[in-house]
């Protein structure tokens, strides 16, 4: 099992650069077996969520290449509709294949995604969507059947905001005959990013970003390139690392209209920030303060955001409060940062975080993709050594995570033992 080893204490300094957003890649390159033509997208991360799409991808019959960040795709035929058991239960994302099998191939079958360390996410609006669009769907031995001859228009209303429902059931209506409108969509960039793919290829779609989307079927989606946007949880993760460790950060290629509700919060503590176009400076020298933040479906403070926040609380004068309502069962990362000193208590969907807490390197087990990166930030800060076990988790969502760190000044290092088990989140 690999382990990441960090000596903290040292001030980040320093640029880095950011890198595509995994959210956006995903369902961006789902959505190429909506039609034939060569799709060439760059600026596409090469963490583990997205290799894996890609392979997926070629179990159906679809032509991937991959080129550094850059991925070619022609999905002009499809050899098969399953999404097989073996690879969705490594990634959730896997069901956004639902959507375009159905809607260009007529019949889908996709395993079910498994449980998940963070909660329950459960894919009952998808296929609600997808029924309320003509759709007969079943689920049989762990998997979801989905036919129609063809798709057609219909009026869908999301009990919750769902990004992936909304995803999957957006990309399905582009090819449905008729139009289709999705209200309590979901409002993410991602969302937007993917909207904007689909029209380039021909799909008509007016309202990504907002919380009604319509969409104008069409008979074919053809091909064509696309940029993914910069990740703005990875942004937000190096700025919580300057912020951490006091240091001075520049953030080169991202999105900062994309990340207002933490910029705000981040100001709120303390942390002196400027923004360009495309790029964001932090300066960490001031002492920080205890907020309290509740997070929310875009464009409230995002639930990614969640434990790298908690992580820099400890470090923060006063009592902080972060309440999560997202996902359940998303503070296990707490019980890690008590290991090092934290003095968190955690009331139901709250930690309560008193500081500020001199943290202390230990060993500790991250449970998640984020929480991974939490312990990280906390490691920075803690003083002495940090040994931080089932990092393969970090590979999902980060791209060469202790390469950057390091390029910004931090003792940090991967020691690799083993191949990573199976894990869905």
């Amino acid at each position: 099992m690999d382990r990441t080893i960090i000596t903290g204490g040292t001030p980040l300094r320093g640029e880095v650069q950011i890198g595509g957003a995994k959210n956006a890649a995903l369902p961006i390159l789902a959505s190429t077996i909506l039609g034939g033509g060569e799709c060439v997208m760059t600026n596409v991360p090469r963490v583990v969520d997205v290799v894996t799409m890609g392979k997926l991808l070629g179990i159906l019959g679809a032509k991937v290449h991959y080129e550094g960040n850059c991925a070619v795709i022609n999905a002009a035929v499809i050899t098969s509709t399953q999404a097989p058991y073996d690879l969705v239960k490594t990634m959730r994302a896997s069901v956004l294949v639902l959507g375009p099998l159905l809607a260009r191939w007529g019949e889908a079958t996709v395993s079910m995604p498994g449980g998940c360390a963070i909660g329950s996410r459960p894919v009952n609006l998808h296929l609600a969507g997808l029924a309320k669009m003509g759709a007969d769907v079943s689920m049989e031995h762990g998997y979801i059947r989905a036919k129609a001859k063809r798709l057609t228009g219909a009026q869908i209303y999301c009990d919750t905001p769902t990004v992936t429902g909304t995803e999957n059931l957006m990309m399905a209506a582009s090819l449905a005959q008729g139009t289709t409108v999705i209200e309590n969509a979901a409002k993410e960039p991602e969302i937007v990013d993917l909207a904007n793919f689909l029209m380039k290829r021909g799909a008509r779609i007016d309202g990504a970003g907002s919380d009604v989307i319509t969409i104008e079927g069409v008979r074919e989606l053809h091909g064509s390139d696309h940029d993914v946007i910069p990740d703005r949880i990875e942004a937000g993760t190096y700025l919580v690392a300057g912020a951490i460790t006091r240091g001075t950060v520049t953030l080169n290629r991202c999105r900062p209209n994309h990340m207002d509700a933490l910029l705000m919060k981040l100001r709120e503590a303390g942390v002196e920030i400027q923004v360009d176009k495309e790029q964001i400076h932090l300066n960490a020298g001031s002492p920080l303060k205890g907020i309290d933040i509740r997070t929310l479906p875009y464009p409230g403070f995002p639930t990614d955001m969640q434990a790298q926040m908690v992580a820099l609380m400890t470090v923060a004068e006063g009592t902080s409060v972060i309440t999560e309502t997202v996902f359940e069962s998303r503070f296990m990362h707490v019980e890690e940062l008590r290991r090092m000193g934290a003095d968190i208590k955690v009331e139901g969907n709250r930690a309560v975080v008193a500081g500020p807490t001199k943290l202390a390197g230990a060993p500790v087990m991250a449970s998640d993709l984020r929480a991974s990166a939490g312990l990280v930030l906390a490691g920075l800060a803690a003083e002495g050594t940090t040994e931080i076990l089932r990092v393969y988790h970090l590979d999902r969502g980060y791209e060469r995570m202790e390469e950057k760190l390091r390029g910004l000044g931090a003792t940090i290092t991967r020691h690799k033992e083993g191949a990573a088990p199976a894990d869905n989140c």
